[in-house]
Parts: C-alpha cells; structure tokens; sequence
C-alpha cells in the first residue's frame, strides 16, 4: 500500500512524497511554507489522480518522459521522476492512480 511522506527541506518548506507500495518514489511536491498547505496538496492528490486528464504527459530535453500532476486550476501538484520509456511512464501514472486515494500519511517533520 502506498503512502504520502512529508519531510522539510534544508530551506524550511515543507514537501511530500507518494510513495508507492515497495518504497519507491512515485510523485514528488512542490515546496510548501506550511504543513497545512502541505496536507491540502496531499488531500489534492488524493482527488485529482483519479482524473486521467489531470496528468500532463511531458518528454524531458534528453527525450526521457516523465508526468506533471495537475489540479482543477491547471497548478502543478506534483511531478514524477524521468522514466525510460514511454510505457514506464505510463506504469507510473496508474501507480499515482491506485496508491493515491488510500495512501496514508506518515509526517517526519514532527
């Protein structure tokens, strides 16, 4: 089972990482100045994996895709790491998609 991670960065904001079922990073977040916003990204998350419109299929310079989660307001929420191929990527986002919802939320900040 998956699970949402928030840790501090060394410039004091506050961030989250989903982490799917083995450990692996699956979406990473923006920087947040407050764990309450922090949450209200994950909660955000939460929601908008569910909506395959929400992801935005990207290819990096050096060709690698990789995927930006967005929500309803088109802001970014989260972004995946570079993928090898097109099918990794795609693996990705079904992960987002069916770790998100019920993932829990372990805070390390605290």
């Amino acid at each position: 089972m998956g699970k949402f991670v928030i840790t501090k960065r060394t410039n004091g904001e506050f961030q989250f990482n989903l982490k799917a079922g083995n450990g692996q990073t699956i979406l990473t977040s923006e920087g947040y100045t407050t764990k309450a916003a922090c949450t209200n990204g994950i909660e955000s998350v939460k929601t908008n994996s569910q909506d395959d419109n929400r992801f935005d299929r990207k290819e990096a310079k050096n060709g690698k895709p990789y995927f930006n989660l967005k929500a309803s307001n088109g802001q970014i929420i989260g972004n995946s790491e570079m993928y090898e191929s097109v099918s990794a990527r795609e693996n990705g986002i079904e992960s987002v998609k069916k770790n998100a919802p019920d993932a829990a939320v372990d805070d390390q900040t605290s």
